[in-house]
């Protein structure tokens, strides 16, 4: 059963989507909404990348000398979290955003 989501954490929850589809550049409180919304899906993928070491870690501690057999998958899912979900910042997918409304 989900935990119920409390007033000060709905109102922290961000409005828009992770993206800059659709906003105004003039509009300064949504594109700082958007910037925010960016940020917070990366941190959420690095803690996810974070748990998954935590996993792995207790794996090859349980395991012992047969960590390599037992604990291959979290080891590939590790390295494939850890490949991917890096915290890049906003400026990129925002410069790129003014490349494609431009062409």
């Amino acid at each position: 059963m989900p935990t119920p989501e409390s007033a000060a954490f709905l109102a922290k929850k961000p409005t828009v989507p992770a993206s800059f589809d659709g906003v105004d550049y003039d509009d300064t409180k949504r594109l700082k909404q958007a910037q925010d919304a960016i940020i917070r899906e990366q941190w959420v993928k690095v803690m996810m990348g974070r748990l998954v070491r935590e996993e792995l870690s207790k794996c090859y501690y349980r395991e012992g000398v047969n960590h390599l057999e037992k604990c291959g998958a979290l080891r590939e899912r590790y390295l494939q979290l850890f490949k991917e979900n890096r915290v890049k910042g906003y400026i990129f997918e925002q410069q790129n955003f003014y490349s494609k409304e431009e062409q």
